[in-house]
């Protein structure tokens, strides 16, 4: 490995497991779609996802890009690799999609900003397939279901807009190098293509689940008449009692164009 110290302020942590690498590359999906890596780090994905397509890859660290540049000056050259030196978050910010065909996206992570990436990557709409290592605590919110103690804001947005959301298998912390503290897991997500995410919807969430162990509707109170609350959870046959994370993806959304759409429009004709 080359002696270069990982930098905490990026969040590095370099996967050295062949096993893992190998593992990853298994779970591609089997399609023409053009790869998407954030974070490469030192390159042992990339080394790999370049042999079977042709990978963008976004290194936002000025060393390890130099060192990829180097180590990768071949595929560089002849197409199969374009290296971009950039803060992804801020090229998100700059144009709609990280690639202008479609594409899947397939990095380990950094952990700070992965829940970002992740919520970026739904409102990309080249964007197809998620395959990334994350925190596990993190894979375990965008893959839960209803009813489960770690469903949340992030696993309702992962179930309206996605075909499938699981975690392909777990890696342990020595995998990497230097370890983190935590164990990581590989999330992948097959997203629905109709499906587009409503940046206001993911507000609405926030207020549901500001306080995860209140009842719904004492949460929703905030941004919602209470009398419009009873009346919608009423109709839509939704207990009082309930609790976040007891409520389906598809109900949230039924509360939310009810209640937030529909006010406006109403609101906008009076």
């Amino acid at each position: 490995m080359e002696k270069i110290k990982a930098k905490k302020k990026f969040g590095q942590n370099f996967l050295k497991d062949d096993t893992v690498l190998s593992m990853i590359i298994q779970s591609m999906p089997n399609n023409n779609n053009h790869i998407v890596e954030i974070g490469p780090g030192l390159g042992d994905l990339t080394k790999n996802l370049v042999k079977c397509k042709d990978v963008t890859a976004y290194e936002v660290d000025t060393d390890l890009f130099a060192i990829l540049k180097t180590k990768f000056a071949i595929p560089i050259d002849n197409g199969s690799l374009t290296l971009i030196h950039a803060d992804v978050l801020e090229s998100w910010t700059k144009q709609k999609s990280l690639h202008n065909s479609k594409y899947d996206l397939i990095a380990n992570l950094p952990y700070y900003i992965a829940t970002n990436i992740i919520l970026r990557a739904f409102e990309d709409a080249s964007c197809e397939h998620i395959i990334v290592m994350v925190q596990k605590e993190v894979a375990e919110k965008f893959s839960a279901s209803e009813g489960n103690k770690e469903f949340s804001a992030l696993g309702v947005i992962s179930k309206l807009c996605s075909v499938e959301s699981k975690i392909l298998f777990d890696v342990p912390p020595e995998s990497f190098d230097p370890p983190p503290k935590v164990t990581s897991s590989i999330l992948y997500i097959k997203k629905d293509m109709s499906k587009t995410m409503d940046k206001n919807f993911n507000s609405f969430l926030k207020a549901c689940f500001q306080q995860p162990r209140k009842k719904l509707s004492k949460n929703i109170s905030s941004i919602v008449p209470k009398e419009t609350i009873s009346s919608l959870f009423e109709e839509l046959e939704i207990s009082d009692n309930i609790r976040p994370h007891e409520l389906s993806a598809s109900l949230y959304s039924q509360i939310y164009t009810k209640a937030i759409i529909d006010g406006r429009k109403q609101n906008s004709t009076e």
